[in-house]
């Protein structure tokens, strides 16, 4: 398995982010080639390939400024439910924790639903802690 960070974007990244997203959300329309080049081109997109190539996992880190300083998330991680339990995820978490690292960000959030039980054990294991808070979304459309 390798972890990439693709600088275009490919019919074959495309493909890929249609079939794993769908994995992640339900019913979610896949992104479209302008929505990927915004990605790629404004905040770090990572990729796990299998031995034989295949993108069997992505990954995306956004870092942000705020008054309070240089902070990051992480998005959408999304393993292929057919490579799961190959480390696949931690290896998308590590790279990106280090990339965090190295742009010396102050805190990297993310959020799981409670029923991922196997990406919040992976999440505590990497250091990450449960923060004491309400989460609220607001949907504009």
């Amino acid at each position: 398995m390798t972890i990439d960070r693709p600088g275009e974007v490919t019919d074959e990244l495309l493909a890929a982010l249609a079939r794993l997203l769908p994995q992640l959300a339900p019913g979610r329309e896949p992104p479209t080639r302008r929505d990927v080049t915004e990605i790629v081109d404004g905040q770090t997109l990572l990729v796990a390939r299998d031995d034989g190539g295949a993108i069997v996992g992505t990954l995306t880190l956004v870092r942000y400024r705020a008054p309070s300083g240089l902070r990051a998330r992480i998005e959408d991680v999304i393993v292929d439910a057919a490579a799961r339990g190959h480390g696949i995820g931690e290896a998308l978490t590590r790279e990106a924790m280090r990339l965090a690292a190295d742009a010396r960000v102050r805190t990297v959030e993310l959020t799981s639903a409670p029923a991922r039980e196997s990406a919040n054990r992976l999440y505590r294991r990497l250091g990450f802690e449960q923060r004491a808070t309400n989460v609220y979304v607001w949907r504009p459309l």
